[in-house]
């Protein structure tokens, strides 16, 4: 595999399963030294951290309460001195905002809590990390904000609430975009559909008639799998997509078309 992404550093999000797990892993892959950001489960994260360097890369672990704007600025003092003793340098290339919580309810059952509690994670956690993140990014760089297919469409799932606070992220991307386009800088929504992880286990893996239901709705005919976002991100995050910004792009194996 090629190293596109050899001198450059990165920071992923929720990246200590899942999603984020794959992309940290696939970055790391491709050569960047990877920040691989938890909430709760050091362990998880310093798992991600052996895999990345067991295949010949490099990362370290940070904390951060996303949902927190104090301890947002809490991890970029420790991500500040962690690149700086590897790198020389507090510089980032690479961010990618992916983490975010998904509680699956109805619009009935959503309480002001749990509303609270996903626009604080997925859209004001995500507003504060750039806010923090675009001062340390070198131009030419790059940001990739993890949206969903429902921003899009319903497909028949009934969650208005999440659905809503990735719309607002699309929203801030193309914000962005035009903000720091004169730097260099692309920033692009990557939109995954229904993917095979711990997250989606409970209605997807234990539910074969839900499993059906998504194989039908996607051109591809098969759950996504972590895998399949990692490769994506990887694209957004290289040198190839200079000329690409300001875009919402679906990873979803033709959701809905």
């Amino acid at each position: 595999m090629s190293k596109t992404l050899t001198g450059k550093t990165a920071l992923v999000t929720g990246a200590s399963r899942g999603l984020g797990r794959a992309i940290a892993e696939r970055l790391g892959r491709d050569g960047a030294l990877v920040a691989v950001h938890y909430g709760k489960s050091r362990e998880e994260a310093d798992g991600v951290v052996t895999r990345i360097k067991t295949a010949g890369g490099d990362a370290f672990a940070v904390q951060a309460e996303i949902g927190s704007v104090e301890s947002i600025g809490a991890m970029f003092a420790t991500l500040d001195t962690e690149l700086t003793q590897r790198t020389g340098a507090a510089h980032l290339d690479i961010l990618v905002n992916n983490a975010g919580v998904a509680p699956n309810i109805p619009m009935e059952e959503t309480d002001e809590d749990t509303f609270d509690r996903l626009f604080d994670v997925n859209v004001k956690g995500l507003f504060f990390v750039t806010k923090q993140a675009v001062s340390r990014l070198r131009d030419g760089g790059r940001i990739v904000n993890i949206s969903s297919g429902l921003s899009r469409a319903a497909g028949g799932m009934d969650i208005p609430a999440y659905s809503a606070t990735k719309g607002a992220v699309d929203v801030l991307t193309r914000q962005w975009a035009t903000k720091y386009g004169a730097r260099g800088i692309t920033v692009n929504s990557l939109a995954p559909g229904a993917i095979d992880t711990d997250m989606n286990a409970q209605w997807l893996r234990a539910n074969p008639e839900a499993k059906a239901a998504i194989e039908a709705a996607q051109a591809l005919k098969r759950v996504g799998q972590p895998e399949d976002i990692g490769d994506a991100v990887s694209f957004l995050a290289g040198p190839d997509s200079r000329w690409v910004t300001g875009q919402y792009i679906e990873a979803s194996g033709g959701w809905h078309l």
